[in-house]
């Protein structure tokens, strides 16, 4: 862990790089949560069910959107930049409020409920062109790339090597 905790600060001493991969990943984890609980739901399996309030039924691009401008409203602020746990929290919120609200793209396109019908494609579409664009491997690549080789290197050094702390580390992009 102490290594994993090396590698992250050594290759997100940018906050900006810490926060596009930290908005990345928050999007890309909540897209998959969200797409299996919607299945889920549609299929009457598990604990979850829709959100409803006097009988309408609430679509999660609505908490998509209310995250979106709370996090807007925080950065306008200026509370969430810099380094600050703040700034971490904001970005994974933002990450989570673009995949709820990309996730339902189809639905604010077409003006009605089409997320099981083909044009609810459109939604899937519009999630991978936004997640190339906030692509995890480009931010985070040299991150992965620094816990690839250190996990290489764990499996073919001897008991007794030195561990990442005492090894120069180099900087790839």
């Amino acid at each position: 862990m102490k290594v994993l905790s090396e590698l992250y600060r050594f290759h997100f001493k940018s906050e900006r790089r810490e926060r596009l991969f930290l908005a990345s990943l928050g999007f890309l984890v909540t897209f998959g949560i969200v797409r299996g609980i919607t299945a889920m739901i549609r299929a009457g399996v598990g604990p979850i069910h829709n959100v409803s309030a006097g009988g309408l039924h609430i679509h999660h691009l609505v908490w998509g959107i209310l995250l979106l401008l709370l996090v807007g409203y925080v950065w306008l602020s200026e509370i969430g930049v810099g380094s600050s746990w703040v700034a971490s929290a904001t970005a994974i919120a933002f990450g989570v409020g673009a995949a709820l609200t990309l996730d339902e793209f189809a639905l604010w396109l077409n003006l009605q409920d089409v997320y099981w019908e083909q044009q609810g494609r459109e939604s899937v579409d519009a999630v991978l062109l936004f997640a190339g664009a906030m692509s995890v491997g480009i931010w985070a690549g040299p991150f992965l790339h620094g816990v690839a080789r250190e996990l290489l290197r764990l499996r073919q050094r001897p008991s007794g090597f030195p561990g990442l702390s005492q090894i120069r580390l180099c900087r790839c992009l």
